[in-house]
């Protein structure tokens, strides 16, 4: 299965989408703002990279106001904010069979 998870007012998902020619190519693309990601398809994500913090994007503008940069968070904790909270995925996150890209790695799918 190839499939990206994205953000459609995302400029940096915009550009890396069209630079690989994700539609042309028949990538399935889930817009994590009006789909949101299930505890199955994290989880997912999280066996491919290795943990949750590595999916977590600090870069959110929800991070400081709650926070969370104050905070030693757990696995569980990066989780829990990711579902709850479709920003704090590092994003674009790509899937190319038992592959994972996140961030700016989509590129190389």
């Amino acid at each position: 299965m190839n499939k990206i998870y994205h953000l459609s007012t995302c400029s940096t998902c915009k550009k890396i989408l069209e630079e690989i020619k994700a539609k042309d190519r028949g990538i399935d693309l889930q817009d994590i703002k009006t789909e949101k990601i299930t505890p199955e398809q994290l989880d997912e994500m999280h066996a491919l990279s290795g943990s949750y913090e590595a999916l977590f994007s600090r870069r959110s503008q929800k991070y400081r106001p709650m926070g969370l940069h104050e905070k030693d968070l757990t696995e569980k904790d990066y989780r829990d904010l990711i579902l709850e909270e479709y920003s704090f995925l590092k994003r674009p996150v790509g899937i190319a069979g038992d592959r994972i890209y996140i961030g700016a790695e989509v590129k190389n799918m």
